[in-house]
């Protein structure tokens, strides 16, 4: 008897695949959902690594422009009014208001440096709409998806008893394919959540390093211009 469950034990498939085709539509649809979740959070980590890495370089080469002494009003010049670099955009975005608030005879309207302020703060708050973007899908899948991956884990387990009493068999033939079945549920969700729950953790604290580097810049650019309006 035990050669005989042995046997049929060995027959038994089971590789992801195998497990996932026997397993019934609910539990199916759980792993689908969370292999989706799982290629959508790497999706949005690789586009962020990237993204968060081009941030930093190009802060790096306009913090070096700036600082070289250039004329500001050369260096707004060679950028443009809307240039590429999110550093450079706070930079523009101050500017633009700078030149928006003289007159034609040369003299500054009241309340200029208040405007440029506010105009580097929406260009900031647009920036890290941007940066952050993303990061509450990780969020979401980091929490929710070991629940998930528990749901079908039980689901398949209470059908694994089902067939068990249908049978009215407690071979390891008959519980071991329907419980391995059910585990991979569990598995899937948690190959989804933990890389999701550590990027997130990484990629949040990228993102408020990246824009404290751009309101430590405006806070500088502001006192450069706060300056040449007392003088």
């Amino acid at each position: 008897m035990e050669a005989e469950t042995l046997a049929l034990a060995q027959e038994i498939d089971f590789s992801m695949w195998g497990l996932f085709a026997r397993a019934t539509i609910t539990v199916k649809l759980v792993m689908i959902l969370l292999i989706v979740a799982s290629f959508w959070s790497w999706s949005i980590i690789i586009q962020k690594l990237i993204s968060y890495r081009q941030a930093r370089r190009e802060a790096a080469i306009f913090d070096r422009a700036f600082w070289s002494g250039e004329p500001l009003d050369e260096l707004f010049g060679q950028i443009g009014v809307d240039p590429s670099g999110r550093a450079e955009r706070v930079f523009a975005a101050g500017m633009v208001e700078w030149q928006r608030s003289h007159r034609e005879d040369g003299a500054l309207i009241a309340g200029a440096q208040a405007r440029i302020d506010r105009s580097m703060d929406v260009s900031i708050q647009k920036e890290a709409e941007e940066l952050q973007g993303g990061l509450p899908v990780l969020a979401t899948v980091g929490s929710t998806a070991p629940f998930v991956g528990l749901f079908g884990t039980v689901f398949g387990i209470m059908n694994a008893f089902i067939e068990i009493a249908a049978q009215q068999n407690t071979s390891l033939v008959v519980v071991a394919p329907g419980i391995a079945e059910a585990l991979l549920a569990t598995a899937l969700g948690l190959l989804a959540a933990i890389p999701a729950v550590i990027f997130y953790n990484k990629l949040s604290a990228d993102s408020d390093r990246i824009i404290a580097g751009y309101e430590a810049f405006a806070d500088e650019f502001s006192t450069i211009l706060s300056r040449q309006l007392d003088s």
